[in-house]
């Protein structure tokens, strides 16, 4: 007979568990696939997304022997599994960004109240931060977008990447500024 592993505690646990029962896993899929499919349907629209979060999977579950179980959060790990395999897909990355810049921001609104409510959100600005991650180098988009949309720490962006943590807030800070110059200086995000 077969039973389900009952670990439901940290994801170091749930690795650990995964080499002698490796239905284990399944749980760290149950956790993330649906973080890493927002993140990376951001990143290169949903047509792909589905297929590397699943060879995502692939990959952490073939290397989960190599795990480093001091760390309790697979998150970081995963982003960095997933980041280098949405590195073979830059080209697809920079078309979407290019498409989104040449797509015309949809501009349909009931009354002149909400005509105001629409142009101070970020959907107003929607092509030119499009332009703007385009233009950024990937090495600074990952890091990025990572801490952006995938909701990374420092730390844990530089664990995912494999770089020092003072890398990841030099390229922060010069994707943001980079960023920030594209908009006119203005941070869509914030609210007057």
């Amino acid at each position: 007979m077969i039973t389900q592993p009952a670990v439901k505690g940290a994801d170091s646990e749930l690795v650990s568990a995964s080499w002698t029962e490796p239905e284990a896993f399944a749980q760290l899929f149950d956790r993330y696939s649906a973080m890493l499919y927002r993140y990376v349907s951001q990143r290169l629209g949903p047509g792909p997304a589905e297929d590397l979060v699943g060879e995502t999977f692939l990959v952490a579950f073939s290397r989960r022997r190599s795990y480093d179980l001091a760390y309790q959060d697979a998150r970081p790990w995963l982003f960095g599994i997933l980041t280098k395999l949405i590195s073979r897909h830059r080209r697809t990355e920079a078309a979407r960004y290019r498409a989104l810049l040449r797509a015309p921001v949809d501009s349909e609104v009931e009354s002149p109240a909400d005509r105001v409510a629409a142009g101070v959100t970020a959907q107003a600005v929607r092509s030119e931060l499009a332009g703007a991650l385009a233009a950024l180098s990937a090495k600074d988009r990952d890091v990025l977008l990572l801490i952006a949309w995938g909701d990374l720490t420092y730390e844990e962006a530089a664990r995912a990447l494999g770089i020092p943590i003072g890398t990841v807030r030099s390229r922060l800070n010069r994707g943001r500024r980079k960023v920030r110059a594209a908009l006119g200086d203005a941070n869509p995000m914030e609210e007057e």
